[in-house]
């Protein structure tokens, strides 16, 4: 009788962690990322070392602040895909040639935040890729003369 009661235990404990809600979405992130997250670079552009910060970044302005002589802007979108405790979302970084409004590169990634039992700690998030974001996007596309 203890082996049976353990043995349901072992099961119901086992089939708690893996079928969690956190987790579904969790494979449900990777499986996104998988399809389209990542960096495109749809052409580099290469500018003078004054304009890249000391570690090696560059500063473009986001579409609601670039100036009409800035060169470059990038624009940002936030798709939520599952809302609540847990929830999912869509990032997404496009930088964009100002002459032209050409696309010339862009970033897509996928996160989950919360699911953890309820308690005074912060709750788990997971992203994927981690490096999908603009200041890498600005990396890859803009290269040092």
């Amino acid at each position: 009788m203890k082996i049976i009661f353990w043995l349901v235990f072992a099961s119901a404990l086992i089939y708690s962690s893996f079928f969690t809600e956190k987790d579904r979405l969790d494979r449900e992130v990777k499986r996104l990322c998988a399809i389209d997250g990542g960096i495109k670079v749809y052409e580099t552009v290469k500018l003078s070392a004054d304009r890249f910060e000391k570690d090696g970044s560059i500063y473009i302005p986001s579409k609601q602040i670039a100036k009409l002589d800035d060169d470059y802007y990038y624009e940002s979108f936030q798709q939520f895909l599952v809302e609540g405790n847990p929830s999912m979302w869509r990032n997404q970084y496009r930088v964009y040639r100002m002459s032209d409004n050409k696309l010339i590169g862009e970033a897509s990634s996928y996160s989950r935040h919360g699911g953890n039992i309820p308690g005074p700690w912060h709750g788990s998030s997971f992203r994927c890729p981690v490096t999908a974001d603009i200041t890498n996007l600005n990396m890859q596309i803009f290269i040092k003369e």
